[in-house]
């Protein structure tokens, strides 16, 4: 809860409109939601050369400042990221949080907001989906607080003995995928493909590494310029188990008669720019044997832009999931005494 004090003429200053108008307090509100990224430009909202705030309906925070203002808050609406996606990347939980102060210092009701949100983003016909919304702390900051991030990446293998010898695939799903998976998965169509050394390969991967050799610098290059240890990270998890697919019926049946479902589960407080499809390209490559392990461990242990090894291909983003961004929920306690709320 933030108090806004401004300056007024001396005679207004008892006055029951002064009380109520011009100390206005704000609350913070923490907004969870869910995205399919097909149709966005990504997570964070464009700004235009003079650096005010555009209205932008091609990416996702720029929708969602759109819907806030069907409750006409006294203040501008600028929403706070947890994390930023690519286009085409999608979010199965992240988060949000947003400054919202009414004239007449009541909180909106947290309840009406994911409601009145989702009504208004459905009218719209945009894949966004409100979860949940919470009164935080004005401390709470979604994007400094984060503890971590999971990201989650699918894939399907065809089974080997679907597929010919030269890596073409045969009648039976020259002509099928699933329509359920359209833009949601990875399809992979290589009879080499190893599993064991994709789980193998992935420990090359864990722990406190530069990843200068992963990361693309089309967004991060000042950040790196001036932080000399901004391309290190620490990768705490790879899990890599089997997945399922998300047809139904008998799409389910067909699709899991021809594919293996792979899920990749990658955890670390924070990621590098495409550094996920990077390694994920990296891990794909070594699979299928376009490269060896000690490949990727030189681009690894040898960190730099020039070490990238080229036979190695981005992994497309629209079998990119942010899973979940990971809180202290101790940092999301609002302390004040159950302040009534109207709708």
């Amino acid at each position: 809860m933030l108090i806004r004090i401004v300056e007024v003429p001396l005679k207004q200053l008892f006055t029951s409109s002064f009380i109520t108008c011009y100390f206005k307090i704000m609350y913070r509100y923490l907004i969870e939601l869910s995205y399919m990224g097909t149709r966005f430009r990504g997570m964070q909202r464009n700004i235009i050369k003079s650096g005010k705030l555009s209205i932008d309906t091609t990416t996702v925070q720029g929708c969602l400042e759109l819907a806030l203002r069907v409750f006409r808050p006294v203040n501008e609406i600028n929403t706070i990221l947890s994390s930023r996606t690519d286009s085409g990347v999608h979010a199965l939980h992240t988060a949000i949080h947003v400054d919202l102060q009414r004239c007449d210092n009541t909180p909106y009701d947290v309840q009406a907001i994911t409601g009145v949100l989702n009504r208004t983003l459905n009218k719209q016909s945009l894949p966004i989906r409100i979860l949940n919304t919470r009164i935080v702390p004005e401390t709470f900051h979604c994007r400094y607080n984060a503890l971590g991030r999971t990201y989650l990446y699918r894939i399907a293998v065809a089974k080997s003995n679907l597929v010919t010898p030269n890596g073409s695939r045969n009648k039976n799903f020259e002509v099928y995928l699933p329509v359920e998976e359209l833009d949601r998965c990875f399809f992979i169509q290589d009879p080499n493909f190893d599993v064991q050394r994709f789980i193998e390969a992935s420990r090359l991967l864990v722990g406190r590494h530069d990843f200068r050799t992963f990361m693309s610098t089309v967004r991060d290059k000042n950040a790196r310029a001036s932080h000399p240890m901004f391309t290190v990270r620490d990768i705490d998890e790879i899990n890599i188990k089997p997945g399922k697919t998300v047809a139904v019926g008998s799409n389910a049946e067909l699709a899991e008669s021809l594919y293996n479902y792979w899920d990749i589960e990658i955890k670390a407080k924070s990621f590098l720019y495409k550094q996920v499809r990077r390694m994920v390209g990296c891990l794909v490559a070594v699979a299928t044997n376009r490269i060896n392990e000690k490949s990727l461990y030189e681009m690894v242990t040898i960190p730099s832009k020039n070490n990238w090894d080229h036979r190695v291909l981005l992994s497309p983003a629209f079998g990119l999931y942010l899973s979940r961004v990971h809180y202290n929920v101790k940092d999301m306690e609002f302390l004040a005494n159950d302040p009534e709320t109207s709708t």
